[in-house]
C-alpha cells in the first residue's frame, strides 16, 4: 500500500511529535516531514512532495492562513491544507476556507479528530466540526449585506493577525519582525483596526485586544 504523505507545520515540537506518532500508527498514512515555520514548510514541500499539509495558524515569520493561500495559488488545489489551531473557530474557520484550506481542526480536538479529518480531506471533502459547520451555514443563509458582522469580523486577515499579536503584548517593532513587515506598515494596520473597532487611542486598542484574548481563550503570555 502506498501511504499518503503528510507534512506538519507546527512550531511546538512536542505537539508536532504527538501528531506525528498518532498519524504514523495508521497503515495508509505517514508524516513525511515536520516544519516549524513557513520557510521550512516550503523547503519540505519541495523536498518531500506531500499529499496534504497540516498547518498551525500561528507560525514564525507568517501564519497558516497565508500559507494556505499561497499553497492554493501555486498548486491549484492539488495540495490540500488543513488548518490546525487553538484560535476561535467561529472567527478563523471561515477565513481559513476562503484562503483555500480544506479543513479546520481545533487543537483541543486534534488528537481525536486529526486522522478522520485527514482522510476526509484526502477524499476530496471539507472537514469542519458540527458546531463550526452550523455557524458557517447560518452565515451563508443570511444575506451578507444584511448580516450584522461583529467588529472583529470586519477586520481583514492581516489586521486580525496584527490584533492577535497585540493581545500577546507585542510591540509594533516585535510584530513587524514577526510578520516580516515594516514598522510603518504595522502602524497603518493599527490605525485601520482602531477605526474599525471605533477606538481612539493605542492604549485602548491594546486593552481591547488583551480583553478579547482573555475572553476567547487565546494564549496571553
Amino acid at each position: 500500500m502506498t501511504k499518503k504523505r503528510i507534512l506538519i507545520v507546527e512550531d511546538h515540537p512536542i505537539f508536532r511529535l504527538g501528531l506525528t506518532e498518532l498519524i504514523n500508527q495508521e497503515e495508509d498514512l505517514e508524516v513525511c516531514a515536520g516544519a516549524e515555520g513557513v520557510a521550512q514548510a516550503w523547503q519540505a514541500i519541495e523536498a518531500f512532495s506531500p499529499d496534504l499539509v497540516i498547518a498551525d495558524i500561528t507560525l514564525p515569520k507568517g501564519d497558516g492562513i497565508d500559507l494556505a493561500k499561497e499553497v492554493t495559488r501555486r498548486f491549484k488545489g492539488r495540495l490540500p491544507v488543513v488548518i490546525l489551531s487553538m484560535h476561535d473557530a467561529f472567527l478563523y474557520a471561515e477565513r481559513a476556507l476562503h484562503a483555500g484550506a480544506r479543513g479546520y481542526i481545533m487543537k483541543e480536538e486534534a488528537m481525536e479528530k486529526v486522522v478522520s479529518a485527514v482522510r476526509e480531506v484526502l477524499a476530496g471533502k471539507v472537514y469542519l466540526n458540527d458546531k463550526v459547520k452550523e455557524h458557517i451555514l447560518a452565515n451563508l443563509a443570511t444575506h451578507p449585506e444584511s448580516r450584522d458582522k461583529s467588529p472583529l469580523e470586519r477586520l481583514t486577515d492581516r489586521e486580525l493577525e496584527v490584533f492577535r499579536l497585540l493581545s500577546q503584548g507585542l510591540s509594533s517593532r516585535d510584530i513587524a519582525r514577526r510578520l516580516n513587515l515594516s514598522i510603518k506598515t504595522i502602524g497603518t494596520y493599527r490605525e485601520r483596526i482602531k477605526e474599525k473597532l471605533n477606538l481612539k487611542h493605542g492604549t485602548e486598542l491594546v486593552r481591547y485586544a488583551v480583553h478579547w484574548a482573555s475572553q476567547s481563550g487565546e494564549e496571553v503570555p
